[in-house]
C-alpha cells in the first residue's frame, strides 16, 4: 500500500515537473520571441525618438506599420506575437531570461557600432 502511494506520488511529481517546460500550442519559442521582441523594441525606440519629431508623420500609425513589417520578416502574425507576449508576461522567469539576453545583445550591438564609428574617424 505505501509502496503504491510512493509510486503514485512519484508519477504525479514527475508529470507536473515535466509539464512546466512544455509550451502551449501557438506560443513562439523563446529564441524566436526574443528576436521579434528585440525588433519591436527597436522600432518603438525609432518611433519615439525620431518620428515624433516629424509633424508630417503619425507616430502611432508608423509604429504599427513597422510592427507589421517585423511580423512579415519573422513570418508570424500580429496574433502570434501578442499571444506569445501575453504568455511570457505571465511567466516572469522566462521573460526575465529573455529580457536579460536582449539587454546583453543590445549592449554588444552598441559597442560594435561605437567601435565601427571610431575606426572610420
Amino acid at each position: 500500500m505505501i509502496r503504491n502511494c510512493l509510486v503514485f506520488f512519484s508519477l504525479v511529481i514527475f508529470i507536473s515537473c515535466g509539464s512546466k517546460n512544455k509550451m502551449p500550442p501557438g506560443i513562439l519559442k523563446a529564441d524566436k520571441m526574443q528576436a521579434v521582441l528585440w525588433d519591436v523594441i527597436k522600432a518603438d525606440a525609432f518611433t519615439k525618438g525620431f518620428l515624433k519629431m516629424d509633424s508630417s508623420k503619425n507616430a502611432i500609425h508608423e509604429n504599427l506599420k513597422l510592427q507589421e513589417e517585423i511580423f512579415a520578416i519573422h513570418h508570424i502574425s500580429k496574433q502570434d506575437f501578442y499571444t506569445s507576449y501575453d504568455y511570457y508576461k505571465s511567466n516572469p522567469g522566462q521573460l526575465k531570461v529573455m529580457i536579460d539576453s536582449i539587454i546583453a545583445n543590445g549592449g554588444r550591438d552598441k559597442a560594435k557600432a561605437f567601435k565601427t564609428t571610431l575606426q572610420t574617424e
